[in-house]
C-alpha cells in the first residue's frame, strides 16, 4: 500500500476514500500503541481519533521526502500522546496543590520512587546483558516506543527481523529477572 500517495490524495482532493484507508489501517494500530503506551481504551481512542483527525488536516503538510508516512503518523499520535499526559499531570498537579499530604503519604511516596527506582536499575542491567542487536531494538521499541518498521527501516533489516529479536529479548529478560528474583 502506499501511505504517501494516499496522504497526497487527501491532500490535493479531499479525497474520503484515501482517508478511510489510512483510518481504518492506521487508527487501531495507534490505539494498541497507545494501550501498551499506559493509556487507558477511553484515552487510547480519543488519541487515535485525535491523530485521524490531525492526518486529515495536515495532510498538506506531509513531504515523503522527510518521513515515510506511518512515522509521520506515529509521529502525530506520540506528540498528541505526549501533550494528553502533559494535560493530565498539570489538571492532577491543580488538583493536588491544594491538599496538604500528610507525613504517612510522604512516607508512601518516597518509597514508591525508590521501588520504581530499583526496578528501573533490574531492567537496565538486565538489558545491557543482551546481545547488541536484541539491545537496540528492544530500546528503539520500547523505550523510544518507535513502531517495528521504522525500526526496521531505521537499522535496515527486515520487519520479521526486528520482531522475532524483540521476541527473544523479552524472552532472555524475562529469565534474567526471574534469576535476580
Amino acid at each position: 500500500m502506499d501511505w504517501a500517495d494516499l496522504i497526497g490524495r487527501v491532500a490535493s482532493d479531499g479525497d474520503r476514500e484515501a482517508f478511510k484507508r489510512l483510518f481504518e489501517h492506521f487508527a487501531p494500530r495507534i490505539k494498541g500503541l497507545m494501550l501498551r503506551a499506559g493509556c487507558s481504551p477511553d484515552e487510547a481512542e480519543e488519541i487515535a481519533q485525535n491523530t485521524m483527525i490531525a492526518v486529515w488536516r495536515k495532510a498538506h503538510q506531509f513531504d515523503p521526502a522527510t518521513a515515510g508516512a506511518p512515522a509521520w503518523i506515529f509521529t502525530i499520535a506520540r506528540n498528541l500522546r505526549i501533550d494528553f499526559f502533559r494535560r493530565r499531570s498539570r489538571a492532577e498537579r491543580l488538583q493536588t496543590s491544594s491538599e496538604l499530604p500528610d507525613e504517612a503519604d510522604q512516607a508512601e511516596a518516597a518509597d514508591i520512587l525508590i521501588s520504581r527506582g530499583q526496578d528501573a536499575a533490574r531492567i537496565a542491567s538486565a538489558i545491557a546483558q543482551l546481545s547488541a542487536e536484541q539491545s537496540m531494538v528492544v530500546r528503539l521499541s520500547f523505550i523510544e516506543e518507535r513502531p517495528h518498521p521504522e525500526i526496521a527501516s531505521a537499522l535496515g533489516i527486515p520487519l520479521g527481523t526486528v520482531k522475532s529479536r524483540i521476541r527473544l529479548a523479552m524472552n532472555r529478560l524475562r529469565d534474567i529477572l526471574d534469576e535476580d528474583a
